[in-house]
């Protein structure tokens, strides 16, 4: 067969404004001669090792690889404090993809894998911390090994590398780990005290020390590790309990309206004990894991859900008993006086111009907390602001209507979440249309996006790569991937051109990491990464707090006989049913609206007639589509898995996916083939 000509290109610029064919240039994989990866298995486990080593006889050292992927994915994702409805989507994926026979059982802390109908079954506990860049990562590994950008070596290896750092820029591992971490602590304190708990700057100032005093506690027991990290969340919670008693008791505003609870301007004027302990110890609640649970149990995940939520609550009330506790050692009085005589501030951030200021802030730290790449911060901050923004408005229109019932409560938290999913949907769609550009600029594999806009936004996006990477937020490969578009496309050229002596095309190590860190990077984004941090501030974890409080204080010994106390249990507790039902039921519709929205964009902009337009592409816009709305189904729907229930699954049709060895029918799923 002929080689096709090389297009006549006389410079860059119309080497950019010039389409290339899809004929031309297909996946970089089928150009490109990379070196020859092979993922060290002796690294592994004993457990998985052994597991590898029987699969890779029976079915080929594949296969077994694709079983220590797997696992390692779900492992990694979890560890990330990824949704597990999502993480089960992405596993069935690979599942479906290559004809695994391998089920699993993602629990809250206990993850069980079985391959080969539960010949091999290896039991892993992973406990979960927020890592929004991980939750990212993994993702997309997946997806390029899916789409086969990348093999089973290469993923392996990439899934170490992003372990180990080296897919993380400087800033990235400064506030990843101790002791860089710290600086969050006393800035996300300050912050939540002010804008989520009627806290005014006093309280601020406390809870900032709390919070230092707080992540100090958790560094030095990290440091001890084993079992003294149980003792986190009690030790917290008596430390923030001392220092904000203490500052209250000692000081004279303090004593005086613990005296005189009825001196207004000395309350007033003290310190507020629930912005500063609730601002503090927010860090630690795992509110989330309320919505979550919620999301699981809707599903039917009831196991799942019911332990999350009753696991979440039991650690928010041995935070609230510590706190608790430390009032009492801090006090020359009772811990239910000094609690009921500090009043909060409840108007302190109607109306002032600096609200919306103060909340980015707090968004910034809570990004740290999420571990989300410094310069990847403007995409959750947008979603954030409209999530926060949204619930706010729409409350305080409605506040006045509905005094005697939740209904205002119930009606802002499902359009903060409905609206945060949208726009963290539209994000995720904007940043996956750059992936695009990118790909067509660096990999030169679709064609559709070399136009003048495109060169223009590409120009763009790289400027702003440069400009991320010299102020220090960004990775150095970011800057090798740019410098490698022209390298590669010339080096295509000629080894298309039958008259050039090029035979094959290759790169030193450096270049070759970046072009397989680009391949990867360039794959859709994981929504849940952007979307997550938003959620976790529209979340009750300090109502199941205060839920708490008001049973360790059940009296208010400032009212009067037949009073009410407004914090009474019931209120409360219904307050968190409200409040997390009505979260999950807005990330619910608006994950349904979007799936909606690209169904409807499917079935009237991709029809079979653009096929001539777009050529091959046709193909790929209809997959982008079909798995567009798969993900989304995988944050609020459990993923449908031939096995769960044979009797409504057609078994005339054969599973996509490799042949390793054995029969493709689904009837034979279960079985090896028996050999020729």
């Amino acid at each position: 067969m002929s080689q096709p000509e090389a297009p006549n290109i006389k410079n860059d610029d119309a080497a950019e404004s010039q389409p290339l064919s899809t004929e031309f240039f297909k996946k970089v994989r089928h150009d490109v001669t990379f070196s020859e990866r092979r993922f060290d298995v002796d690294t592994l486990p004993a457990d998985m090792r052994r597991v590898y080593g029987h699969l890779a006889e029976k079915f080929g050292e594949e296969y077994g690889l694709l079983f220590i992927f797997t696992m390692r994915t779900a492992v990694e994702l979890h560890r990330a404090w990824n949704m597990t409805l999502l993480t089960m989507t992405v596993l069935q994926q690979i599942k479906d993809k290559f004809n695994l026979r391998m089920t699993w059982n993602l629990g809250v802390l206990r993850l069980i894998f079985r391959v080969e109908d539960g010949g091999y079954e290896l039991h892993r506990k992973v406990p979960y911390d927020y890592d929004s860049e991980f939750q990212d990562i993994y993702h997309r590994i997946a997806m390029a090994l899916i789409d086969g950008q990348i093999n089973v070596h290469e993923a392996l290896i990439y899934q170490r590398e992003a372990k180990q750092g080296m897919h993380t820029a400087k800033s990235g591992l400064f506030i990843r780990n101790f002791p860089g971490r710290l600086i969050l602590y006393p800035g996300q304190a300050a912050t939540c005290a002010v804008i989520f708990f009627s806290g005014e700057w006093i309280d601020a100032w406390v809870a900032a020390v709390c919070g230092l005093a707080a992540g100090l506690v958790e560094y030095a027991l990290s440091c001890v590790g084993g079992q003294a990290t149980v003792l986190l969340d009690i030790l917290v919670g008596i430390v923030t309990g001392i220092i904000g008693g203490a500052v209250f008791r000692y000081t004279d505003a303090g004593d005086e309206c613990i005296t005189d609870h009825l001196n207004t301007a000395a309350c007033k004027a003290a310190p507020c004990l629930s912005s500063i302990y609730l601002g503090t110890l927010y860090w630690f609640f795992y509110g989330t894991a309320f919505v979550i649970g919620i999301l699981e149990i809707i599903a039917g995940e009831l196991a799942t859900g019911v332990t999350r939520f009753v696991g979440v609550a039991v650690k928010t009330f041995v935070l609230s008993l510590g706190a608790a506790l430390g009032l009492m050692i801090a006090g020359r009085t009772g811990a239910a006086d000094a609690w009921y005589a500090s009043t909060c501030n409840s108007n302190f951030v109607e109306g002032v111009w600096w609200r919306i200021p103060l909340y980015l802030a707090c968004s910034v730290f809570v990004l740290g907390q999420y571990r989300l790449p410094i310069a990847q911060y403007w995409r959750a901050l947008i979603v954030q602001l409209v999530a926060y923004d949204v619930q706010y408005e729409v409350f305080r229109g409605m506040d006045q209507n509905h005094v005697k019932d939740h209904l205002d409560t119930a009606t802002s938290n499902i359009c903060g979440a409905m609206s945060g999913v949208v726009v963290a949907a539209l994000i995720a769609l904007i940043v996956n249309v750059s992936g695009d550009f990118f790909r067509a600029r660096i990999l030169q594999e679709d064609t559709r996006h070399n136009t003048r806009l495109g060169n223009f936004y590409f120009r763009l996006l790289s400027i702003l790569k440069k400009a991320t990477y010299y102020f220090g937020i960004g990775r150095p490969s970011d800057v090798i991937k740019l410098e490698l578009k022209e390298k590669l496309k010339t080096m295509r050229i000629e080894l298309k051109d039958p008259n050039h002596p090029r035979s094959m095309i290759n790169f030193p190590p450096n270049e070759e990491n970046a072009l397989i860190e680009a391949i990867i990077g360039t794959q859709d984004i994981n929504t849940w990464s952007i979307l997550m941090p938003a959620v976790y501030q529209l979340v009750p974890g300090s109502i199941i707090a205060k839920l708490w409080f008001s049973a360790i204080f059940p009296e208010n010994p400032y009212l009067g006989e037949g009073d009410k106390n407004p914090d009474s249990q019931d209120s409360v507790f219904s307050n968190l049913m409200v409040i997390s039902t009505s979260i999950a039921l807005g990330l619910i519709i608006g994950f349904a609206l979007f799936q909606s929205g690209v169904f409807i964009i499917g079935r009237t902009c991709c029809k079979k007639d653009d096929k001539e337009y777009n050529g091959d592409n046709f193909h790929i816009t209809q997959d982008y589509i079909s798995n567009q709305q798969g993900m989304m189904e995988g944050m609020y729907t459990v993923v449908d898995d031939a096995n769960d229930d044979p009797d409504l699954f057609s078994y005339g049709e054969s599973v996509h996916g490799a042949d390793f060895g054995y029969n493709d029918d689904a009837e034979t799923l279960g079985s090896p083939a028996k050999s020729n």
